[in-house]
């Protein structure tokens, strides 16, 4: 647990970051499907999309995804309101 604002802050803002440079992934995805005409698979095209989404949202084998900055967002929040 952080112990300023300021390092609760900043976790905060890395947390942050490192969601919104996978968004890249889901824009690739997503215009995979809405590029897809009638002869392609959109079942396929939509698994993946979800794929990519689930992976941003909760992390690879690597790192925690969204669950990281929801974990930040509430410490920081508590520190914040000083509870």
């Amino acid at each position: 647990m952080a112990k300023s604002l300021e390092d609760a802050r900043k976790r905060l803002d890395d947390e942050y970051g490192q969601v919104r440079r996978k968004f890249d992934q889901i824009h690739n995805a997503l215009d995979k499907v809405e590029k897809a005409g009638p002869e392609d698979d959109l079942h396929d095209l939509l698994k993946d999309l979800e794929k990519v989404v689930k992976e941003v949202r909760d992390g690879g084998v690597v790192g925690s995804g969204a669950n990281g900055h929801r974990k930040a967002l509430e410490e920081y929040r508590k520190i914040k309101d000083g509870k």
